[in-house]
Formats: C-alpha cells, structure tokens, sequence
C-alpha cells in the first residue's frame, strides 16, 4: 500500500478509512494491487488519463502533458495491466481493511 510520503501511521489510518468510504461509493471503482504478484511494468511517477490524446504525468520536480500518440498509448496499456492485476470489491476492501488493522 503507497501512502503520502512522510505520512506517520496515525495519517495513513485515515488514508485507509477515507479509501473504504470512497470504495463504497456507486461510481467508484477502487482497484487494489496486492504487494505479493510480480510486475513487469510499475511507474514509479502517478499519471492520469483524460483521453485518447492526452496523460498528465507528475514527478518530482513537476508535470508532463504527453499528447504523443504512442506515448499515451503506452500509458493506456500500462493502466490496463495494473488493472488486469488489481483486486475490487470484497478483496479490495479485504486488503484495506487489513491495511488499516496493521495501523492500529
């Protein structure tokens, strides 16, 4: 589980507990990707995809606008394998909610 960096364990507890009232929402979907399978392609850097012709990228010393089609593609494809290997519903929530025991 990623938490915010420097977050101490009280922070992340909350992280977790406002993950399972998110999760629960009708138009959410939450995927969690347990730490145990192996990855052949994990970003380190968060990205977002609003379209076929756009993902922001945000790093450390700031964000990227990709519009390159091959590019997004690739961002496309790397969402589509994190998704194929995340858990939803009561395993998602399995995951977290022992995530959160772990914190108490």
């Amino acid at each position: 589980m990623t938490f915010a960096h420097g977050a101490g364990p009280a922070a992340q507890a909350e992280q977790l507990e406002h993950l399972l009232t998110v999760a629960a929402l009708p138009n959410v979907s939450v995927g969690v990707i347990p730490a145990c399978l192996g990855r052949a392609r994990m970003p380190v850097e968060g990205f977002w995809i609003f379209d076929t012709a756009q993902v922001n990228v945000e790093l450390v010393s700031g964000y990227l606008t990709i519009t390159q089609p091959s590019e997004v593609a690739t961002y496309a494809q790397t969402f589509t394998e994190l998704a194929d290997a995340a858990v939803y519903g009561v395993k998602a929530h399995s995951l977290i909610t022992k995530a959160l025991l772990s914190h108490s």
